[in-house]
């Protein structure tokens, strides 16, 4: 969610094979920890049942807040733990909570209700004049912080609205944290206050969304209104059963890290080196209070196909099994980050090989790209959604001492006639010339795969490497699956 007004997030991914179904134009952003990453040590236990307790805290954690939503069926929230918002934003901010959604948010029970068998509902609803209501709470706390050298986690068990197709067009459920500063003056200081959105989905996709939003809007080392985001993540079963989503803020290692999980699993991370320090410090290091709703409409689902329409459902909600902050303290000093996994197998000297396949989502960084299911050999994942000035960054990669004089991209486009473009690998810097290209047109389809082979320039040793997509047209022209160097 975003309490400042912002553009829309990428738009949807295509469902068929041509042109014609590319999506729209989106705003371009960075997302560095590309692959999913598991991190080591210990982590807060997972839970999925419709009715878990609140986890207890693993050694060295202590629980600074929870609640179980206990309360009897049809009875408000606690308000010793929360507050509700109300209507369609706050007093001195900006209008429809700042992303153009068409809801009044209310402290109704028809809206906001324990259902007493230990959730949170939180529900929209249409009236007949079809004027939407619906729910938003946030922690009366508003000092959830990571102390110093310590670590910070945020978490809740929640099922998604169980909706999709025309029905759920506009719904746009939400579980994420504003900085405390922004409450006084109705977060007229977004986004420099710092915004973390542990889950979003929209328009009944079953999907998830992390993003931190931080620094200035338009633009800014943040990329505002778009923020550092994972990207349209697939959440199976996220609409039918309770799913875990939690954040951590990481100050006991070198650069600090922002790490977003879905039961259990890290599947993005933002370090403190991807902005300048005084943007990271001003986005982190304070209290921050926590926020759930279900929005309708605004900027986000309309990227992803409009709505609310005629068509939407009125009353599919939003379900919270617990919401519960840890922490643990630090001890003065600092360590390095776990590294990531290789991309593939070792190369000899360390790194990752280069004469392996390199698969594309396992990028350490990336702009303007997003993943989706191939239907190339081997399945899982391409990178897709590629136009000119968009790029990939694959952290060390391992020559040998035996010069690579060859590169190969398996590729494929559905591009329009006309629309074409280059696949350029550069080293260590994005701004270095290109050591080899070559150049790609429509294969037959975005699953129309092919292997492309390009000279290079002779290259030893370990290199961060940079596949960078170039073209004339600012239409999107490529997918790529995997990569690989030659001798």
């Amino acid at each position: 969610m975003h309490p400042a007004p912002r553009a829309a997030r990428p738009a949807a991914r295509r469902l068929g094979t041509g042109a014609e179904n590319r999506r729209r134009p989106r705003l371009r952003f960075v997302l560095a920890g590309f692959a999913a990453v598991a991190l080591a040590g210990a982590s807060i236990a997972t839970a999925v049942n419709a009715t878990a307790a609140v986890p207890p805290p693993p050694s060295g954690w202590t629980t600074v807040f929870s609640d179980d939503f206990t309360g009897a069926a049809g009875t408000g929230v606690n308000t010793g733990n929360w507050l509700y918002d109300l209507g369609h934003g706050y007093a001195g901010g900006a209008g429809n909570w700042g992303t153009g959604e068409v809801e009044s948010m209310t402290n109704s029970t028809a809206n906001v209700f324990q259902d007493g068998a230990g959730h949170l509902v939180i529900k929209p609803i249409r009236d007949g004049s079809g004027n939407w209501t619906s729910g938003r709470i946030e922690t009366q706390r508003t000092d959830f912080a990571a102390p110093a050298g310590g670590k910070l986690r945020i978490e809740a068990s929640l099922q998604q609205p169980n909706v999709s197709g025309a029905a759920a067009l506009g719904y746009w459920p939400a579980f994420w944290a504003l900085g405390a500063a922004a409450r006084p003056v109705g977060a007229t200081n977004w986004p420099g206050i710092g915004e973390w959105d542990i889950m979003e989905d929209i328009n009944g996709l079953s999907s998830e969304f992390g993003t931190l939003h931080c620094g200035v809007s338009p633009g800014g080392p943040c990329n505002e209104t778009t923020g550092i985001g994972s990207g349209q993540r697939a959440c199976g079963g996220c609409q039918t059963a309770y799913h875990t989503y939690a954040l951590e803020y990481d100050r006991s290692v070198s650069p600090e890290q922002l790490r977003w999980y879905l039961d259990g699993n890290n599947f993005f991370t933002v370090n403190a080196n991807q902005v300048d320090a005084t943007t990271w410090n001003n986005a982190t290091h304070h209290g921050f209070f926590i926020i759930l709703n279900v929005a309708m409409g605004g900027g986000f689902p309309a990227a992803f196909g409009g709505g609310p329409t005629g068509s939407t459902a009125s009353g599919v909600p939003m379900n919270v099994d617990y919401v519960a902050v840890y922490t643990s303290s630090g001890g003065g000093t600092t360590t390095s980050p776990p590294p990531p996994p290789p991309t593939t197998g070792g190369g000899g000297g360390g790194g990752v090989n280069a004469y392996g396949t390199i698969q594309a989502e396992s990028a350490n960084a990336q702009s303007g790209t997003q993943t989706e299911t191939t239907t190339d050999t081997g399945g899982g994942l391409d990178v897709g959604f590629i136009a000119n000035g968009d790029w990939l960054q694959f952290n060390n990669v391992n020559f040998s001492s035996t010069a690579a004089h060859q590169f190969s991209g398996r590729v494929a486009s559905g591009a329009a006639g006309g629309v074409s473009g280059l696949v350029e690998v550069r080293l260590d810097s994005r701004s270095n010339a290109p050591i080899g290209s070559f150049a790609i047109a429509n294969t037959g389809g975005w699953q129309s795969w092919r292997t492309v082979p390009a000279n290079i320039s002779a290259v030893t040793g370990t290199h961060t490497v940079f596949i960078t997509f170039t073209s004339g047209q600012p239409a999107d022209f490529v997918n790529i699956n995997w990569l690989t160097f030659g001798h």
